[in-house]
């Protein structure tokens, strides 16, 4: 017996050290796949504003849509003013706060809501239900309620994140394996420690889904809110340069928009691909 025991003690052992012996190995993966994801990304921006500039010389009209050069010139000015940056650092802040206050109430209700299947069943309706009314349908409410400021910007932006982030953890953990939550139940685990220490991490592949769909709402959502009375964001860089016709800073913001997201964007993925990986193999080896 005791030979038997120590076997499998052993072949854990083994497989952590060789875990880290294959690190560098590891890395060298990495390495290749960032530099493989920049040429692709590079690739793609290059097709992109050779098709923009091909676009912007044949519609004939610069002022209404500016080329690549007009939009880059626009965009050093803003840079050298300060106007871009501290429209930047305006709208980051208002996605920060909406988007952590409704990803921390989205992840509370679906863990919740997926913890009990009657819950479940009848709280899926209605989180479907808020998910497909869109944010500009609350512009009204949200100014009656909260005012025209910075209350109401953040609360459109909770408002687009909680529920697409609850129903991607609810769908985590309804899917967390019963013979998982029976063995932390045998341990001794309350309700309570159940939810937090077996089914949110064994859900973390789906929460981190839901908040890189949330995140792309977020920043679709700031530029509509920041119409309801901000001083400053990129918001309000696309409604003035709109209505000043300074149709190249309308550019500007759109590629400050696009930049950023695909920055966030990029690092859900990595989020996904390497703690959301990490949690659900460990779930599948436990269960195992």
């Amino acid at each position: 017996m005791t030979t038997m025991t120590s076997k499998p003690a052993t072949a854990r052992w083994r497989g952590s050290t060789a875990g880290r012996a294959g690190t560098p190995i590891a890395w060298g993966a990495l390495a290749r796949r960032v530099g493989t994801a920049t040429a692709v990304l590079t690739v793609s921006l290059t097709l992109l504003i050779l098709t923009w500039a091909a676009t912007s010389a044949a519609f004939g009209l610069p002022f209404l849509f500016p080329g690549p050069g007009d939009v880059a010139q626009a965009f050093v000015s803003a840079v050298e003013n300060g106007k871009l940056l501290t429209a930047v650092q305006a709208s980051l802040g208002r996605i920060a706060a909406g988007f952590a206050i409704g990803c921390s109430l989205g992840i509370v209700l679906g863990l919740v809501l997926g913890a009990s299947p009657v819950l479940r069943e009848v709280a899926s309706p209605l989180v479907t239900f808020f998910r497909f009314v869109p944010p500009l349908a609350w512009f009204a409410p949200a100014l009656v309620l909260f005012g025209a400021g910075e209350a109401s910007m953040i609360a459109l932006i909770v408002y687009t994140s909680v529920f697409v982030v609850a129903m991607s953890t609810l769908e985590g953990g309804a899917r967390v394996s019963l013979d998982l939550q029976r063995m932390a139940g045998v341990a001794g685990a309350s309700w309570w420690q159940r939810l937090a220490w077996v089914t949110l991490p064994a859900s973390l592949p789906y929460v981190f889904a839901g908040m890189r769909i949330a995140m792309g709402n977020a920043f679709m959502t700031v530029v509509s809110a920041e119409m309801l009375g901000a001083s400053a964001g990129l918001g309000v860089i696309v409604n003035t340069g709109m209505i000043s016709t300074r149709i190249p800073d309308v550019f500007v913001a759109i590629a400050a928009l696009g930049i950023l997201g695909l920055a966030f964007d990029r690092l859900f993925v990595l989020l996904i691909n390497t703690v959301g990986r990490r949690f659900r193999e460990q779930a599948g080896s436990a269960v195992a």
